[in-house]
């Protein structure tokens, strides 16, 4: 699933494409993937001679804003989009095309068919669902160490299921989670509520340097992840522990590990992440 820094990398390549472009027709393959709102004629109706003026990224969902409307994007597992001419075919799992004024358009392809799409009035998307519930980002200023350690110390639950809990944070999916606890040096199972003050700067700090390198590398290659232009992230090269199971420790040579929390894959290094 792209993350963060992916959809981020996705937003930066693909909003030089298509700001400023107007829609004039709009085509639905798969209507499941519209969710809000629920009819596809009145989404249409909504967009169809609308321009984009601007986007904007939310924790890993892309917005595309127009001259009244606010298009609420989340690609979930595999989903892409690109910009065509309209004469060019149309690939097999192409699912929704915005067809723009000057012949172009944007095409959203997702061979899992899990992504999903939201149009709300403008300046009311953050009032509903999906936005609504999302928490800080570690970028934000409201991600305060305060505002963390509160949301820690009340559950139990181990810190990896913490961090992918995206109204807590935002923004930190699997590849990431496992990457900040291996530079804060904190096992994944440890029970949020027993962090130390000094772990849980460490966490926050790393989730920040984390997030911010790997925005700088265009985010992650895993599996069929590429930006809006096609072109792979580079980040794995960067990855201390993620996929590196079998492998030697960057820091202290011993062997990286997988295993399973909370049904998710999980890498450590068992002497640099001590339970």
């Amino acid at each position: 699933m792209p993350e963060l820094p992916e959809v981020e990398t996705i937003k930066n390549t693909l909003k030089s494409f298509v700001i400023g472009k107007t829609i004039e027709n709009i085509t639905v393959n798969w209507s499941k993937i519209i969710k809000e709102p629920d009819d596809i004629d009145r989404f249409k109706q909504l967009l169809i001679g609308e321009t984009i003026r601007d986007m904007t990224r939310r924790g890993k969902f892309l917005l595309f804003h127009f001259d009244h409307y606010v298009l609420v994007s989340h690609l979930r597992m595999e989903g892409k989009y690109s910009v065509n001419r309209a004469d060019e075919p149309v690939k097999k799992h192409t699912h929704v095309i915005f067809s723009f004024t000057n012949g172009e358009e944007l095409r959203y392809n997702d061979v899992r068919k899990f992504g999903t799409m939201h149009v709300f009035p403008k300046n009311e998307e953050l009032l509903h669902n999906p936005l609504k519930k999302l928490g800080p980002e570690p970028f934000d200023a409201a991600f305060t160490f305060d505002y963390f350690s509160e949301k820690l110390w009340k559950t139990e639950r181990v810190i990896k299921q913490v961090l992918l809990d995206q109204t807590i944070v935002t923004g930190l999916g699997n590849i990431y989670v496992d990457e900040t606890l291996f530079k804060a040096g904190v096992h994944p199972l440890k029970p949020a509520n027993k962090l130390t003050d000094n772990e849980i700067k460490q966490i926050q700090a790393a989730a920040i340097e984390t997030l911010s390198d790997a925005v700088k590398q265009g985010g992650t290659t895993i599996r069929s992840y590429v930006n809006g232009n096609g072109e792979m992230g580079m980040f794995q090269q960067e990855l201390f522990v993620y996929g590196q199971e079998g492998t030697a420790c960057k820091h202290c040579g011993d062997e990286i590990v997988k295993s399973k929390v909370g049904g998710r894959g999980t890498h450590i290094c068992p002497s640099c992440q001590k339970r």
